[in-house]
């Protein structure tokens, strides 16, 4: 670690991790390829992190578990949006040339004590990484997830290309929250989530450049296209706000919430 930065290198790849700054990924070059956006105004703007004890848009900023109401600060007023990890400074546990693990307490604003891990592994050929929450002791709800913006030109070749077939489209209300209604995807652009049941398989290209497979076993992502400069391509566990309703998952002592996502890069798309 130097200056609070850690980085990961392989042959052909290095990745910058910001502990301090959300334990997200600052910078990811791949064959010398910048893939992220380096920098931005806001913490939720910028560079690969984890969305973690929840994703997306937080109803009102609240939720309701077993009889008692649970309120944050409204960050995306009048929602509270992706997660307390993000903001948040995270300890090193352990690490080498090409892996890292992290811990987040979870502590106040979050009324439940626990824990988060995620962990890094770099490889020649793509990245694996891991989040991982935990109950001390009570179970509560929790979700999981990562926001990566990706850049949608880099150095060298054409424009960003995403490819993936979901199985539904949440149905997104004037409030930017899903109804509960399943439709079919929709063209974009796109602030949506959509169903990935059994895990997404989505392929981004930069014709000419590089080509990257993004797997997962999260049964939904978030599609964000809007900015003229980036794409987002969200895996997680469950829809925005779905802390509460049908998506609803459960932590447990002995039982964590453990979510997996794969970036392998291959030849020149």
């Amino acid at each position: 670690m130097i200056d609070g930065e850690v980085w990961l290198r392989s042959e052909g790849a290095e990745a910058r991790i910001l502990p301090d700054a959300g334990c997200r990924l600052g910078s990811l070059r791949v064959r010398g390829l910048e893939l992220l956006r380096t920098e931005g105004e806001r913490p939720a703007e910028w560079g690969s992190y984890p969305m973690v004890p929840w994703v997306g848009r937080m109803g009102a900023a609240r939720f309701e578990f077993d009889g008692a109401v649970h309120e944050f600060p409204a960050d995306a007023a009048p929602h509270a949006l992706h997660g307390l990890g993000y903001r948040g400074s995270w300890k090193q546990l352990d690490g080498d040339a090409a892996s890292a693990v992290f811990e987040f307490a979870l502590t106040d604003p979050w009324p439940f004590a626990g824990r988060v891990e995620q962990t890094f592994t770099l490889t020649s050929d793509g990245l694996v990484t891991v989040l991982r929450i935990e109950s001390e002791d009570a179970t509560f709800p929790a979700q999981a997830g990562w926001h990566p913006w990706f850049r949608r030109r880099l150095a060298v070749g054409g424009e960003l290309e995403l490819s993936f077939t979901p199985a539904w489209q949440e149905e997104r209300g004037a409030d930017y929250l899903p109804t509960g209604r399943r439709i079919s995807p929709l063209p974009g652009p796109r602030d949506d989530c959509y169903g990935t049941p059994g895990g997404v398989d989505a392929t981004l290209s930069w014709p000419g450049a590089l080509r990257l497979r993004m797997t997962s076993d999260c049964d939904y992502t978030v599609v964000y296209d809007l900015p003229p400069e980036h794409v987002c391509v969200e895996p997680q566990t469950g829809p925005p706000n779905g802390l509460v309703g049908p998506t609803q998952r459960l932590v447990r002592p002995g039982q964590p919430l453990v979510a997996t996502t794969e970036w392998a890069w291959g030849g020149v798309a």
